[in-house]
């Protein structure tokens, strides 16, 4: 190797890590830049949202480069976790450590931040939430299988569908503050997109998605366990199959004299297979509940209990 050519001293499929390590020689007076294959190919970002980022620096320098990061890295049995870890304090909330942070980034990216990458060497999180739900799906509808045996089909379904709604995936990101973590662009933060259900239950999907990629579907299933285990004993003890909120607010408007509620498709969002619908209860011209699902019913159904609440709080 010639005294100029560059030598590849840190790899990660994870394009923070790469600024930080970056950073960290740059503190220490070394100059460095990222390549892709050939280490004299310059890119300024990753060519691939999961393919490796590898990070430069003269030849002259590659020694004392070498000691700065392995001073900062700590050993844990004979593994090495590498230098500052942005979603350290998320792991340690979901119980999961993810061997391949790129996955764990990819899971986080939102469509409006990969779009304001001109490189096109951002992806967002879509692909993974199309098979964190497909996940997600398994692992309830095999918890259903082996712990009531008995339950009818109808009230397996309606089970999981309880568990794995919009509300529900939303409220158990916001319980592992996934919000705080996630990658969005710059309109949709100032619209409050890390607040947003839908957004922060795509998210989570993809969340579990990335679990699975990283530890296989034991891994996935455990979380999931630990997640949602609490979710699906408390439907189950209730009586889900009479749990109708649209026909309990028809009931409730009947017995105030008001006028039967209406149902209306206020947005749609999404690409075809990942459809989200917003849909509002309307009474006498008013709005008394508005929810987003993947499915209108859905969606209708948690509009009419967020409209039973509203009308319990006028009481």
């Amino acid at each position: 190797m010639q005294k100029n050519e560059p030598a590849v001293v840190f790899t990660t499929r994870s394009d923070i890590e790469a600024s930080v390590v970056m950073a960290l020689l740059d503190s220490h007076g070394i100059a460095s830049f990222r390549t892709s294959g050939n280490p004299q190919a310059i890119w300024p970002m990753a060519v691939n949202a999961l393919g490796d980022i590898r990070v430069a620096v003269a030849a002259d320098a590659a020694e004392e480069a070498r000691r700065v990061i392995a001073s900062h890295r700590e050993d844990v049995g004979s593994r090495v976790v590498r230098l500052r870890d942005e979603f350290d304090d998320l792991q340690r909330r979901i119980g999961y450590r993810f061997s391949d942070r790129g996955l764990l980034e990819h899971a986080l990216t939102h469509k409006s931040r990969a779009a304001e990458d001109t490189s096109g060497g951002v992806f967002d999180n879509e692909s993974l939430e199309f098979l964190g739900d497909a996940v997600l799906g398994l692992v309830v509808a095999e918890t259903l299988f082996r712990r009531f045996p008995d339950y009818t089909e109808g009230q397996k379904s309606k089970i999981k569908a309880s568990v794995v709604s919009t509300q529900s995936l939303a409220r158990h990101a916001e319980h592992i503050r996934l919000g705080d973590h996630l990658l969005l662009g710059r309109g949709e933060e100032k619209t409050g997109g890390r607040f947003k259900q839908a957004l922060l239950a795509d998210g989570y999907e993809a969340l579990i998605a990335a679990i699975y990629l990283d530890g296989g579907l034991a891994a996935a299933a455990s979380f999931l366990e630990r997640e949602l285990g609490g979710a699906i004993q408390t439907g189950a003890q209730q009586d889900v199959v009479g749990l109708d909120y649209k026909s309990a607010l028809q009931e409730r408007l009947q017995a105030l004299g008001r006028p039967l509620p209406e149902y209306r498709v206020a947005a749609e969002a999404g690409p075809d297979h990942r459809k989200q619908f917003t849909i509002e209860v309307i009474v006498a011209g008013d709005v008394l509940g508005s929810a987003t699902g993947k499915a209108k019913k859905e969606a209708e159904q948690e509009a009419a209990r967020l409209a039973i609440a509203t009308l319990e709080g006028e009481r």
